[in-house]
């Protein structure tokens, strides 16, 4: 299993500091910033970062206004996550990476895709929604979070994050929503507003780099024809099914993604 490291990432020119999980080591091809989504941090991604091979070099940063991240007062709109993941990379001095969007994490890694190429040797979308707007329980979502005030009730994050889980182990589900309890309510309000507003359908346009589509075909919130649309806007593009898993297919089988992270990177150098 791969060590995990922690570190910060001082962003500066007014933008937050951001905590970073980091494992592998650096090698000849670019390296993975793994995207994480709504209401989650780093964690969301432990499991594959320890089963990740040394020979892939990964980072997990958490995005403004989550887990231990800076939450300042704006700033919560998809192409504002992307501008935090640029200086981010900047930050760090990585050239081009492999950006691999988680859920919702998936529309930030992809508008930075589609408008930096320079920046992006390939795209992963790990359960990522093509729209949100249409998906059925999103409204009845909205109705809650808006009423929600700090702190956020722990019942109301549990059951989120387990309407997400499929075979996930009890202990990780609880660090989940431990994580998620750390976003105080607006920003549980304002970044599900920026994904309700923002033409998703657009972020999908311009992306020229090769692409992964990860998709469970159990997952309760998206659904085949959904994941057409990602496929359909994106000329250098494929799919890969995961029978039997649901929406957050890196917590079900985190060893199989990190073997096709692998793998797809691999390619990537030729």
């Amino acid at each position: 299993m791969a060590a995990v490291a922690v570190h910060r990432a001082v962003l500066g020119d007014g933008r937050p500091t951001l905590p970073y999980a980091e494992a592998g080591r650096p090698g000849s091809g670019p390296p993975l910033v793994l995207v994480h989504g709504y209401a989650d941090s780093w964690w969301t991604f432990e499991p594959m970062l320890r089963a990740m091979p040394s020979a892939l070099h990964a980072y997990a940063p958490t995005q403004r206004g989550h887990g231990d991240a800076d939450k300042p007062a704006e700033g919560y709109l998809p192409e504002d996550f992307a501008d935090d993941l640029v200086a981010f990379l900047d930050h760090l001095g990585i050239e081009r990476a492999v950006l691999v969007g988680g859920s919702s994490g998936g529309v930030q890694a992809r508008i930075v895709a589609g408008r930096r190429p320079d920046r992006v040797a390939g795209l992963v979308l790990l359960g990522v929604p093509a729209l949100l707007a249409d998906k059925p329980g999103v409204t009845g979502l909205w109705e809650t979070v808006q009423a929600l005030r700090d702190p956020v009730d722990r019942a109301f994050a549990a059951e989120f994050t387990r309407g997400l889980a499929g075979r996930v182990a009890p202990g990780f589900l609880e660090t989940v929503v431990d994580e998620s309890l750390k976003a105080p309510a607006r920003v549980w309000r304002e970044v599900l507003r920026g994904l309700l507003e923002t033409d998703l359908a657009a972020t999908l346009t311009g992306i020229l780099v090769p692409t992964l589509v990860v998709w469970g075909d159990r997952d309760p919130v998206l659904t085949r024809s959904d994941q057409q649309l990602i496929l359909d806007a994106i000329p250098d593009s494929r799919l890969l099914v995961h029978e039997g898993a649901g929406h957050v297919v890196y917590w079900e089988d985190p060893d199989r993604v990190a073997r096709e992270l692998a793998a797809f990177t691999a390619a990537l150098r030729g």
